[in-house]
């Protein structure tokens, strides 16, 4: 679950006028709260290893509920999936234009053989290419395929060998940037427009977090989480008086 762009701005409006900091514009607002959602994003990837090898020590309690790499494992659920590359002849490579982030497993389909292979393909530098396919005895093979990764125009590309005939790419794609879009009131004031917005897309559960971290940025610090719990609750019921 998304967590609301609305809420999360009116809330910082409401500690921000709370301590007489003055007002933030929705161009800066939504400056900031990029930064801060993909800095939280990141953070996922370090705090992720770090559980990880504490399981491989059988030091993390592995309940259902209570599991830290699970969950951080959770959080990335709505940025994974399988991408779209297409093939472009003329480079040799496959492209995408998506937002990775990351790549996960790279399998290569090979449909022109009998019967059909499917090969996880590994990830080496052009360097190591290079010398890998140099010799016979480690020169990539439809069972054993390598790839290396690159850029053109902006587009993240493949280059495997041998060129297989499709490709089945496992990523984790950058969130998208929120952003708190509005329209004009009759008294000049900003008013939220649904529509025009984007959510962060960072689970519900990051929430306070996001709030913290905002309004670090504009020099607050925030030590009793009761205030932020208040303004979430004044920012609900602000929201609820707009609509009804």
């Amino acid at each position: 679950m998304a967590v609301s762009v609305d809420k999360v701005y009116k809330t910082v409006l409401f500690i921000l006028n709370k301590e007489q900091r003055g007002y933030v514009t929705p161009a800066e607002f939504n400056s900031v709260a990029e930064q801060v959602q993909f800095q939280i994003f990141e953070s996922y990837f370090p705090d992720g290893n770090q559980q990880y090898r504490k399981d491989q020590t059988n030091s993390q309690n592995d309940t259902e509920f209570f599991n830290m790499f699970k969950d951080i494992e959770y959080k990335l659920h709505p940025f994974e999936e399988d991408s779209n590359f297409t093939y472009d002849a003329v480079g040799d490579v496959f492209s995408t234009n998506a937002n990775v982030y990351k790549i996960g497993e790279v399998v290569s389909n090979y449909t022109d053989v009998n019967p059909i292979i499917n090969s996880t393909t590994q990830l080496v530098s052009k360097a190591e290419f290079n010398k890998i396919s140099r010799s016979k005895l480690t020169a990539p093979n439809k069972k054993n395929p390598l790839f290396f990764t690159g850029n053109a125009g902006g587009a993240l590309t493949l280059s495997i060998t041998p060129t297989p005939n499709s490709i089945t790419v496992n990523t984790i794609l950058t969130p998208t940037p929120p952003n708190w879009g509005f329209t004009i009131g009759g008294l000049g004031q900003y008013v939220y427009n649904a529509n025009a917005s984007t959510d962060f897309e960072l689970d519900v559960s990051e929430q306070s977090l996001l709030i913290l971290e905002i309004l670090k940025y504009f020099g607050i610090v925030i030590n009793d989480p009761t205030i932020i719990q208040a303004a979430s609750q004044e920012a609900q019921q602000m929201e609820i008086n707009e609509k009804s």
